[in-house]
């Protein structure tokens, strides 16, 4: 029998990040039609999580499918497997620059198991949060809430109603490998600390990644296309989600 110290230095080892360069494939879904996929390279690697750089910014919180030839001394399943299937939830995604200077996405996930929860099929844009590390080596998860009691949390943290001011921001269109295939200058119809609706005549379908820039509240955010609908005044709006920071609504409230 193992003694309490073998297994927790057992367990420390799973815990401690190793760096690892090895491949990974990166799954992600808008909705469910729209899909992305994009292979990348391990920054490091636990039993429990993982770190790569991403081309395109996935929103924390958001579940991500990764295969991986995973050690199988950190694996929980499927040890004879020369692919390593698991679940990640988002915990982080930072902008960074890599060896080029070109502008990556630094993404941290927490491994969730080897199948999504079933509220996921059904909306895969549902935000997760998890709780605690269970005994069998996973995350345990729970439906982030629409509605979450925001009142002991700082203000710049806290989910805003949208604001329906006009305001000044360019959009700029982003493909694949983040090129600006088009831009316009156009204004908002709405506003919140995590998304906007706006006013444009540019063609992007649900799933596409813009860049919104607003000189006005000096701020620029990675954006991404969540729906688009002609308005009663027959104008087009697209409703766009913030990923990668919060809009500063400092100067609105």
């Amino acid at each position: 029998m193992l003694s309490n110290t073998a297994v927790n230095e057992k367990e420390d080892r799973r815990l401690q990040r190793i760096g690892l360069a090895l491949p990974i494939r990166i799954e992600g879904k808008i909705n469910k039609t729209v899909a992305w996929s994009e292979i990348t390279r391990l920054q490091d690697v636990s039993a429990y999580g993982a770190g790569f750089n991403l081309n395109r910014p996935v929103k924390r919180g958001r579940l991500v499918a990764l295969t991986m030839p995973m050690p199988r001394q950190l694996r929980c399943y499927d040890y004879l497997e020369p692919q390593y299937r698991i679940w990640g939830l988002v915990r982080r995604c930072v902008t960074v620059k890599n060896s080029i200077d070109a502008e990556q996405y630094a993404v941290g996930v927490a491994f969730i198991g080897k199948h999504p929860p079933l509220s996921y099929t059904e909306n895969p844009a549902k935000l997760y949060e998890i709780t605690q590390l269970e005994d069998r080596g996973f995350y345990r998860l729970v439906e982030a809430p629409d509605r979450p009691d925001e009142r002991e949390l700082p203000k710049e943290l806290r989910r805003h109603s949208r604001y329906q001011i006009p305001v000044n921001v360019l959009l700029e269109v982003l493909d694949d490998d983040g090129n600006v295939v088009t831009t316009e200058m156009t204004v908002t119809e709405n506003v919140s600390l995590g998304g906007a609706s706006v006013f444009t005549s540019l063609s992007a379908d649900v799933g596409s990644f813009m860049r919104l820039t607003s000189e006005q509240y000096n701020t620029t955010i990675i954006s991404v296309v969540r729906g688009k609908r002609l308005g009663p005044d027959s104008i087009p709006r697209l409703h766009i989600e913030f990923i990668d920071h919060f809009f500063p609504l400092e100067g609105i409230e």
